[in-house]
């Protein structure tokens, strides 16, 4: 049995609350030092935060994602806050489109910071039909997360709020244009830069000072 989720927090008994998810190689402490957590006591936000440590083995064997449904997300509705939002930077961008697809509700919206666009062999096999428009899931395609995430950004709800930010430079920047594409004009937000801490940190300043916690 695996151990419980290790988050690192900051609460201030807010009736929202955003839950982080890393990139690989990186530890919910990477959030605080980068000054995530700060930003928001700056702006005396109504937001809690939890960042999440998710294991390289479990997400390659499926259960991360379950054990943060049960082990977060479902505690978090149980506990009462009136809006969760999920966030992810690179693979813990990609991981929260995953969840979202395969979990419809679970959260409120979805921050994507540099959202990673899955492997070659899922975003080649789309770009092989002629592109997301054209690409018709087959059901063997249907038994991978990666897959069912594309598919769900093929017609994601009209009034779900989202937003992905990425860095121009970034050597996965075409793909995380096509996420970015999915969605209005006015949730895409494209910067200078590159694959690193410095683009992400403006990034979550600009999420941070576009997000509406009203009901």
């Amino acid at each position: 049995m695996s151990p419980p989720l290790r988050t690192l927090r900051q609460t201030c008994g807010a009736p929202n609350l955003i839950v982080l998810l890393p990139g690989a190689y990186m530890t919910p402490e990477d959030f605080e030092k980068a000054g995530f957590f700060a930003a928001v006591s700056q702006r005396q936000l109504a937001l809690d935060i939890a960042a999440v440590d998710l294991d390289f083995a479990a997400i390659s064997d499926g259960t991360a994602l379950p054990a943060l449904q049960a082990e977060i997300l479902e505690p978090a509705r149980q506990q009462g806050y009136k809006k969760i939002w999920l966030g992810g930077i690179s693979l813990g961008g990609l991981l929260a489109l995953c969840h979202n697809a395969d979990t419809p509700g679970s959260v409120d919206g979805l921050c994507l910071i540099a959202p990673y666009p899955g492997s070659r062999l899922t975003t080649n096999a789309i770009a092989r039909v002629g592109g997301l428009a054209e690409w018709q899931a087959t059901a063997d395609q249907l038994s991978d997360p990666e897959f069912r995430m594309w598919r769900w950004l093929q017609k994601p709800p009209p009034d779900f709020p989202v937003f992905v930010g990425y860095g121009t430079e970034d050597r996965f920047a075409s793909g995380m244009q096509q996420i970015a594409e999915c969605f209005p004009p006015a949730a895409r937000h494209a910067l200078p830069g590159d694959h690193d801490w410095p683009v992400w940190q403006v990034l979550w300043e600009r999420f941070l000072d576009r997000l509406s916690l009203s009901a």
